[in-house]
């Protein structure tokens, strides 16, 4: 009996978290940014990673409060630590934007967050990574390479316009100018100027 009222008591505590996150993004649309993210605290507060994630939305970028880099880092954190893939972008990216230079740990957890995202299909992550790869201070070519098809694939047109770059100078692959013109050709298509200006 205690194992069942703990299971119902875990399950009544994810569903009021639910329900008040939900009702965040009904009030956020509706332009109560403050009572959305009350609402995003009070699950966020309760464990919930969806809600931690809104909740670090409204400290980077100050809705419904005062904007606050650290508070965001520490919200994107807790639900990236919950495997909320977006949450991982966000909180990875700040790592790499406001560590030390000297701090290796914060930099190799940065990038294990990224390349948890990237796999889970986050588009961000992958065309930031691909980027990351080629142009570190060691480059790994075809890592990148890899992480900007993934991107080119999900749609970024400006991860194809890389792609078309990595073929034209055999970056991470052989040199192939029918290849990287193709790549350029989508990009182009999809709207990105620097592939226009790369096939003119």
């Amino acid at each position: 009996l205690e194992e069942a009222a703990f299971q119902l008591q875990q399950i009544f505590r994810i569903d009021i978290s639910i329900a008040l996150n939900i009702l965040g993004i009904e009030s956020m649309r509706a332009g109560h940014s403050r009572i959305a993210y009350t609402c995003f605290k009070l699950a966020a507060d309760r464990g919930y990673s969806k809600a931690q994630f809104n909740v670090g939305l409204c400290y980077e970028h100050g809705r419904g409060t005062e904007k606050d880099l650290e508070k965001a880092a520490l919200y994107y954190y807790r639900a990236a630590s919950s495997r909320h893939p977006m949450a991982q972008y966000r909180y990875a990216r700040y790592l790499l934007r406001h560590r030390p230079e000297n701090e290796w740990d914060r930099h190799q957890k940065a990038v294990t967050f990224l390349e948890q995202a990237a796999m889970a299909g986050i588009t961000e992550a992958q065309a930031y990574l691909g980027v990351f790869y080629m142009r570190g201070q060691q480059p790994k070519e075809k890592r990148g390479l890899k992480y900007l098809l993934l991107a080119a694939k999900n749609g970024d047109a400006q991860s194809r316009y890389h792609v078309g770059v990595c073929y034209e100078k055999g970056l991470g692959v052989q040199q192939n100018l029918a290849e990287a013109m193709r790549h350029y050709q989508q990009s182009a298509a999809a709207g990105n100027r620097n592939a226009r200006e790369r096939l003119r």
